[in-house]
């Protein structure tokens, strides 16, 4: 049996879902960047608005994760266009979140918007799993995995309607 080093394995660094709204951008940027609307619609109470440096806090709304704190620190915000944060790769794992041990690796969440013929084409992306050690990594990618899958389908409904 080959014992090669273990970063040599192809592993992958990110998660990427599209989606297509029928709604034009300003409506969608609107659902994404108003702290409120974008908590209407991932479910989660935040304190402040979004400020590009500042950190984001709060609390999951999501039902059964209501006592979850929401961390997060915004990194960009390109009006109509890009939409960026970071945030522990937790996965959820309270035990972990509420363990007062900060978490050092973080990822990188990117929203994208592009108009199209028929409303936006939104990219949501999240990257820097390589910074996350195993079996952490592989749980926090499964779980977020489903968790974006949801969450871009919850946006188009909110900004479709």
């Amino acid at each position: 049996m080959h014992m090669g080093n273990p970063e040599v394995a192809y592993m992958p660094d990110s998660i990427a879902k599209t989606i297509e709204i029928a709604a034009p951008v300003e409506r969608v940027w609107d659902a994404l960047i108003d702290h409120e609307k974008f908590g209407s619609w991932f479910r989660v109470a935040l304190d402040h608005p979004f400020a590009v440096g500042a950190a984001s806090t709060g609390y999951m709304t999501y039902p059964g994760y209501e006592d979850y704190r929401w961390e997060a620190r915004v990194v960009a915000i390109e009006p109509m266009t890009r939409f960026a944060y970071e945030w522990p790769a937790t996965g959820g794992d309270k035990e972990l979140m509420e363990s007062g041990v900060a978490v050092s690796e973080w990822t990188l969440v990117e929203f994208m918007l592009e108009p199209t013929a028929l409303g936006t084409r939104l990219t949501v992306t999240e990257s820097g799993f390589d910074k996350v050690p195993e079996p952490r990594r592989s749980n926090v990618m499964r779980d977020n995995e489903g968790g974006w899958a949801e969450q871009v389908k919850n946006i188009r409904d909110y900004a479709e309607h």
